[in-house]
């Protein structure tokens, strides 16, 4: 198994999309990148913390790859806006990949340079590149926040998470879990 480390808005978004992934063992979400220790929800939600909210993924590199991670993670964020995810404001929403080894580094390096290079994104691809140091979970009521949700989905879900998940279904077909629930 091998961990990964994503952050792009909302950590519930970013977790929905991972988790029905084949060969994603589990996903946690969580707070990485800021200067306070055991930082809470409140705290980082707010900004006051330097914390970005962001999913640890251990996945299985045999079924799902490092490369088809980051196709997932940048398909369903926009990595063009700095600081911003929709109506999530503040750095503690950025997309940022925070990466465990050298080789997370160069293939993320990689990935960015080879959507750059299509032109995917009509603007530059502003996703930060930065060394894990200490990852914290967020607290309980915020894991498997959408699965969770299921029977009756808050508007933040229908709104905001159940489009990107539609999203990754569309478009990853091939690497979804075969118990993946619509």
């Amino acid at each position: 198994m091998e961990t990964a480390y994503f952050g792009g808005g909302c950590f519930w978004c970013v977790e929905a999309v991972l988790e029905i992934l084949r060969g994603v063992e589990d996903v946690t979400s969580g707070y990485a990148g800021g200067s306070s220790a055991q930082p809470s929800y409140t705290e980082v939600s707010m900004g006051q913390s330097g914390h970005v909210e962001i999913v640890q993924v251990t996945y299985d590199p045999a079924i799902v790859t490092y490369d088809q991670l980051l196709a997932v993670f940048f398909s369903s964020h926009d990595p063009t806006t700095l600081n911003r995810q929709g109506h999530d404001v503040g750095t503690q929403y950025r997309s940022v990949i925070f990466y465990a080894d050298e080789a997370q580094k160069k293939a993320a390096e990689a990935y960015i340079q080879k959507l750059t290079d299509d032109q995917v994104f009509a603007d530059p691809i502003v996703t930060a590149i930065e060394p894990m140091d200490t990852f914290y979970e967020a607290e309980a009521k915020h894991q498997d926040y959408y699965r969770r949700s299921d029977s009756s989905k808050p508007g933040y879900c229908v709104a905001v998470i159940a489009p990107k998940v539609a999203k990754v279904r569309k478009e990853f077909a091939h690497l979804l879990k075969e118990n993946d629930p619509e």
